[in-house]
């Protein structure tokens, strides 16, 4: 009899789950928001252009070893930016 109470329990909690999905989700994502706000526009673009540089600094340092020349090339194109 036991088992059968809690199979019917778990039936009857995953329908609920079921019913109230789009509720739970919504819960969720403004708790998400409050914890971890959206950036705006102009800090997703100072985030972008922080990442563009460290990615070319990173690309920099590796090729200043092997090709001083592309190395070269690459910040006088960096300095035009």
């Amino acid at each position: 009899m036991s088992a059968l109470h809690i199979v019917l329990s778990a039936v009857a909690a995953a329908a609920l789950l079921a019913l109230f999905k789009p509720l739970l989700l919504g819960v969720a994502r403004a708790l998400l928001l409050v914890v971890k706000p959206k950036m705006s526009k102009e800090q997703r673009l100072a985030a972008r252009q922080m990442r563009d540089a460290m990615m070319l600094n990173r690309m920099l340092n590796a090729m200043d070893g092997s090709a001083p020349s592309h190395a070269a090339e690459l910040r006088a194109l960096a300095s035009r930016a």
